[in-house]
């Protein structure tokens, strides 16, 4: 807050009033001056703790993209599995010897809090364009990731749908349960194969970022 005072002493002319008006003027400017410095150096430690938070984030995540698709390719190849045993139902009319199916899959969670730190304290709005355009690539590609898993699991839980009530009383599925049993597995593949292309390209971002901020 700026004060602006009276004179104490009467003035006497135009001559004292113009210089009371310029001690004025220049006592403003430089309380103005010095309100900005502060305000600019507030927003400059704002924008670095913001890149560093999201800087240490990326990188966390990125540790965790070779896992996951790691785990990512070993749920489709089981579901390859289950295809082959479902094919060998559908012909034979019934369940092959000693087969077994298992139908998994897991969401791989990427942090993105400093993000929305960074939206909430308005940190962005003092970053360059370029670099604050970088941050978002990087976490809309999370973000298309995580809605593709969230079909996914959804997915997986329509394909373990037949198998939650299975009655041991009950004969080995029929060839027309693994007919729909296969087309729902096969649902899930599909979407496993549109997860697997977001998480690659999340992967490539990531190590797009990284090389250009090696420290």
């Amino acid at each position: 807050m700026l004060d602006v005072h009276p004179p104490h002493d009467p003035l006497h002319g135009w001559r004292d009033f113009l210089i009371h008006l310029f001690t004025i003027t220049i006592g403003l400017l430089i309380a103005l001056s010095l309100e900005g410095a502060v305000e600019w150096q507030h927003h400059r430690h704002l924008v670095h703790d913001a890149e560093a938070s999201m800087t240490g984030e990326i990188k966390s995540n990125a540790d965790g993209v070779a896992e996951s698709l790691n785990d990512l390719h070993k749920e489709q190849e089981s579901l390859k599995h289950d295809v082959i045993v479902l094919n060998g139902v559908i012909k034979t009319g019934k369940m092959p010897e000693h087969a077994s199916m298992e139908i998994m899959f897991h969401i791989h969670t990427f942090d993105a809090l400093s993000w929305t730190t960074a939206q909430t304290t308005g940190a962005l709005a003092y970053m360059p364009y370029d670099r604050a355009e970088e941050f978002a690539d990087i976490y809309k590609a999370q973000d298309e990731l995580s809605a593709s898993e969230q079909a996914a699991a959804r997915d997986a839980a329509v394909a373990l749908a037949p198998f939650l009530n299975e009655d041991p009383s009950e004969p080995p599925v029929t060839s027309a349960q693994a007919t729909g049993m296969k087309e729902k597995i096969e649902t899930l593949q599909g979407q496993l194969l549109i997860v697997d292309s977001f998480m690659k390209s999340l992967d490539g971002h990531y190590k797009k970022f990284l090389a250009a901020h090696p420290g």
